[in-house]
């Protein structure tokens, strides 16, 4: 039976769109699609059927997957799943940090109308073969959504639930609300789960239109963002990249992955439990393979801390309270605390010795 496909449309925004086959996606989104599913290590094949990517492959950070590979994926996550509204569900689980840096940015964006530049900047950087393209007219800011791959009509609507979703995210976390006021337009005719969407988009949805796109009030686009702090969040950014590019080579190590996951994630923002899933096994067999290799959870989590303290401590004037912030700690005591036991020493007597040497 032949399937309607959704071909590529032209944009307004010229792009270099890399091959179908050439590797430069993160492996990140499959293992979302993994978790979504509740797979497990040794049922990771399945999902990775019908491309030359071994299970195990898309557990690791070195690996990069092709357009073609990644649609194949999706395609059979969607299969495994038996539910025609998966890419809802995925799209939930793609919150800016799910993105590396453009989840820095997100965090760090000045407004509105700066996170949308981002996303549009970073979201070919991490998935090359979908856009966004922004305009605007007197009313309403435009997030059109493209993708730049000839796909069946299931494939294309789970792709664009996940990236509408996923932007909705990043602006309901500039503006610390649902966008209650946004117009969500679906060029795909309306699915037989169309009753959800209410669950998902705050807004205004339509279906049946001549394009995808967010319509987002234009009065909207410099809402300020209450935690937007660029200086640090960019200083975190950056130590993070230096740090995992550091990493010993000993890429198949259950420790170099723990440490590889670590750095992909702001600080702070990622407990035992998460790692275990993201590695698609149990708390337990995460504890037990780290104890092969002589270290622990906590163990590696407290030397990326230190490591991390340590370096803003040294390489730049923030302030203690910012460092704690920037470390996931609610209170600076609790990070004194933490401190004083990787160092023994407190903070301020840390700087001292700097400025001693």
């Amino acid at each position: 039976m032949t399937q309607t496909k959704f071909a590529q449309q032209p944009s307004a925004v010229k792009n270099i769109i890399p091959s179908v086959d050439t590797a430069c996606i993160p492996t990140s989104y499959s293992r979302f699609m993994a978790n979504e599913l509740n797979l497990h290590e040794k049922s990771l094949g399945e999902l990775v059927r019908g491309t030359t990517v071994e299970g195990d492959q898309i557990t690791s950070d070195a690996t990069l997957l092709s357009p073609r590979q990644q649609i194949q994926i999706l395609r059979n996550s969607l299969r495994l799943s038996g539910d025609n509204g998966f890419g809802l569900r995925l799209g939930k689980r793609l919150t800016p940090p799910a993105h590396g840096a453009l989840g820095f940015l997100a965090n760090s964006s000045p407004d509105l109308l700066t996170a949308v530049d981002a996303f549009q900047e970073y979201l070919p950087t991490r998935m090359s073969f979908i856009r966004l393209d922004v305009s605007h007219n007197e009313q309403w800011l435009e997030c059109h959504l493209r993708v730049d791959f000839e796909a069946e009509v299931a494939i294309y609507r789970a792709l664009i639930e996940a990236v509408s979703l996923s932007l909705l995210s990043t602006l309901e976390f500039i503006l610390g609300r649902p966008l209650v006021e946004g117009r969500f337009l679906f060029r795909f005719p309306e699915p037989d789960y169309g009753d959800l969407y209410p669950d998902y988009f705050p807004g205004t949805v339509s279906f049946g239109e001549t394009e995808s796109l967010l319509q987002i009030p234009l009065e909207l686009c410099y809402t300020p963002n209450a935690s937007a702090d660029h200086d640090n969040y960019d200083l975190a950014l950056k130590q993070c990249q230096t740090m995992l590019a550091q990493l010993p080579l000993e890429k198949n190590t259950t420790r170099h992955r723990v440490q590889a996951y670590m750095l992909s994630h702001p600080p702070g923002q990622f407990n035992e439990q998460m790692v275990a899933d993201a590695l698609f096994i149990t708390k337990r067999t995460l504890a037990r393979r780290l104890d092969r290799e002589n270290t622990s959870f906590r163990q590696l989590r407290d030397e990326l801390f230190a490591n991390l303290a340590g370096s803003y401590l040294r390489d730049s004037n923030l302030s203690v309270e910012a460092v704690a912030g920037l470390l996931g700690y609610h209170d600076s005591a609790s990070f004194r605390r933490a401190f004083k036991r990787w160092f023994s020493m407190t903070p301020h007597q840390y700087r001292q010795n700097i400025d001693e040497d």
